[in-house]
């Protein structure tokens, strides 16, 4: 299969879901007040999908793995972020269940990637 745009990869599909759901567990509660561990989870759920996007419009393959790369590493980021957010309360462990599910979803897509 052809990609003929970053919108058609699956991995970037799941960052952007992914992305949203942070965002909007992260404006609820003690959550939205810690700005520090707050933003610092949002830029690393928006930093999957960017880097896979960024890759993508490198043209080159070795440019494209390197970035998936850091994608991956990005989504690895987070789930270490959802760890700290449910030890402080923030997240319920079902939400924090969800999150990291969907975060070890991308890392897997995008570890296949490279592959």
């Amino acid at each position: 299969m052809t990609i003929r745009k970053f919108e058609e990869i699956e991995s970037w599909k799941e960052a952007r879901l992914s992305a949203v759901k942070i965002y909007e567990m992260s404006n609820l509660g003690k959550f939205r007040t810690d700005f520090g561990l707050r933003d610092q989870i949002r830029r690393a759920a928006v930093s999957i999908m960017a880097n896979i996007a960024e890759g993508y419009g490198r043209g080159g393959k070795a440019e494209f793995i390197r970035f998936l790369r850091i994608s991956r590493a990005s989504a690895l980021e987070t789930q270490s972020h959802l760890y700290v957010a449910l030890d402080l309360g923030y997240l319920s462990s079902e939400q924090f269940g969800t999150l990291h599910d969907q975060a070890t979803l991308v890392t897997r897509l995008v570890g296949a990637f490279i592959n």
